[in-house]
């Protein structure tokens, strides 16, 4: 069974930084890419940032210059480095990662459960 597991989140300040880990449980044929998303009170999920196991990346207009997520491939975590926070940052944030388990299965996305991070002003 396929477990993505986040952690860093938390409550900070306006313009103070955190750095958010997910690390998947199980191990993959290929994976795709890995990424995050976020999903704030009454809104819809929002795409944060993803990378591709070339190391391609794509962020979001509204974090781009503040965000900056990278991976480890040799251990299957991404992470996301996120500095000058502001209150519109606030949201429970969700790794993503797309990929194969097996050579005979298609890629499927995995998500995990959600870190809060909570920006005050």
């Amino acid at each position: 069974q396929v477990q993505l597991v986040e952690s860093g989140g938390g409550l900070v300040q306006a313009g103070e930084s955190l750095r958010l880990s997910c690390a998947a449980s199980a191990i993959f044929f290929s994976i795709n890419a890995m990424g995050w998303y976020r999903q704030a009170p009454g809104k819809q999920r929002e795409l944060v940032a993803t990378i591709t196991s070339d190391g391609s990346t794509n962020y979001a207009d509204s974090v781009k210059g503040r965000f900056t997520v990278s991976r480890d491939n040799a251990k299957n975590t991404v992470y996301l480095q996120m500095n000058s926070l502001k209150p519109e940052d606030t949201a429970v944030y969700y790794c993503n990662l797309r990929g194969k388990v097996s050579a005979f299965r298609i890629a499927m996305d995995y998500w995990g459960k959600g870190t809060l991070v909570t920006v005050s002003s």
